[in-house]
């Protein structure tokens, strides 16, 4: 399952933000820290269910009227303060736990009201901009870190005959998540010396900046923007960074009624509407979070993690089935399973990320919108439906 890690100093909103994505039961309160040992849920990604070219809806129960929501794991773990690559507060707690995630949720309090240690202050006294390159740079010197304390293990290496410099970085990085491929692809980008003793700190932060820009893309969530001024989210949004402004508190609101009955909303909807009794509060309430999303186009909160899927990380929704005239399993379920996979994947990836066995086993693929059998080497698209043909069961 994909998966994606939320970052953050401390109290800036993430265990709010990670109980609002997956209605589990975590601490939120005000103060650094909240969040010590890492928290692991499923959240969804969403997209439109390909069930909207038929005359009825699937019936999923990841599927709400066509609105399509696919399961991607979430990680919240203890908030990070300047320096700690260097094992400051919990750093490195937290930034170990990032080593399998695959891009990162980074939440900023975009009203300026927790300072740099996490701490509360009067809101608007501190500038959030100042949180824009945090994250990012405490990932790449703890990167940078690894490189260096196991620099020596790669000098040793090199005495060999058959020394091969790229095969030594590929397995000093893939054990931070890189593959093999965003090794090389870095190394191509980067000059250095073929001669380990002869790399600086230099080359090897270069290095560590590169491939964690590859394997950890970062997307901003200017979060609190129900309380922050539209100047501070203005000023976010034009860093040049991914920004998407949130209200973790008014999602989560809205989750809630929405599991009482007293408003109909599905997670990522741009409105909502009251269909419960609510007290005059109730209602004033929902109406500051009305207001919220009709700026931002939402609470922000499905927008930053639809974004992470399908931006960050390129990834597109293919639907496999057994019968392609019906888009059923074999218990006649429609639209059984989605999965998440790069873009450029083929049904030969399709099969074998359902199981291992159908990959081997594979034979050929159908489309099941047109039922016409497809090339090996065609790319999957978003809201493919696909028959796989495999020796396997």
């Amino acid at each position: 399952m994909l998966s994606l890690a939320l970052a953050g100093k401390p109290n800036a909103g993430k265990s709010t933000f990670y109980k609002a994505a997956t209605m589990a039961d975590v601490d939120v309160a005000n103060y650094p820290f909240t969040t010590i040992d890492a928290n692991r849920g499923v959240t969804h990604a969403r997209t439109r269910c390909p069930c909207l070219d038929r005359d009825e809806r699937c019936g999923n129960d990841n599927c709400h009227g066509g609105k399509r929501y696919v399961p991607v794991e979430l990680l919240d773990v203890a908030g990070l303060v300047p320096g700690a690559h260097e094992g400051r507060g919990l750093g490195n707690q937290f930034l170990d736990e990032l080593t399998n995630a695959d891009a990162i949720v980074n939440v900023v309090d975009a009203s300026g009201g927790t300072n740099a240690e996490g701490e509360p202050v009067e809101v608007g006294t501190y500038d959030p901009v100042e949180e824009v390159d945090f994250i990012e740079e405490e990932m790449d010197q703890w990167l940078a870190g690894i490189v260096n304390r196991n620099w020596e293990s790669v000098e040793r290496k090199s005495r060999s005959p058959d020394f091969d410099v790229d095969e030594a970085l590929t397995e000093l990085l893939t054990g931070f998540g890189a593959t093999e491929a965003d090794v090389a692809a870095s190394l191509r980008e980067l000059d250095y010396p073929e001669d380990p003793l002869q790399w600086t700190d230099d080359h090897r932060e270069a290095l560590a900046r590169d491939v964690r820009r590859r394997t950890k893309p970062i997307v901003l969530v200017a979060n609190k923007a129900d309380v922050a001024s539209e100047e501070n989210v203005r000023r976010l949004e034009e860093t040049g960074k991914p920004v998407i402004p949130a209200t973790a508190d008014g999602e989560l609101a809205l989750r809630k009624a929405a599991q009482a009955g007293a408003v109909a909303y599905d997670p990522g909807d741009e409105d909502f509407d009251v269909v419960g009794d609510v007290s005059d509060a109730q209602r004033s309430g929902l109406e500051r979070i009305r207001e919220v999303m009709a700026d931002y186009g939402g609470t922000g909160v499905q927008g930053a993690l639809d974004f992470a899927v399908y931006d960050l990380l390129d990834r597109i929704t293919a639907y496999p089935v057994q019968n392609e005239s019906k888009w059923t399993d074999g218990q006649g379920n429609v639209l059984p399973d989605a999965f998440l996979l790069p873009r450029g994947s083929t049904p030969r990836d399709l099969a074998y990320a359902v199981h291992t066995d159908i990959g081997d086993g594979y034979l050929h693929a159908v489309d099941a919108r047109s039922d016409r059998r497809i090339s090996d080497s065609y790319e999957l698209d978003e809201g493919d439906v696909v028959k796989i043909v495999s020796t396997a069961k």
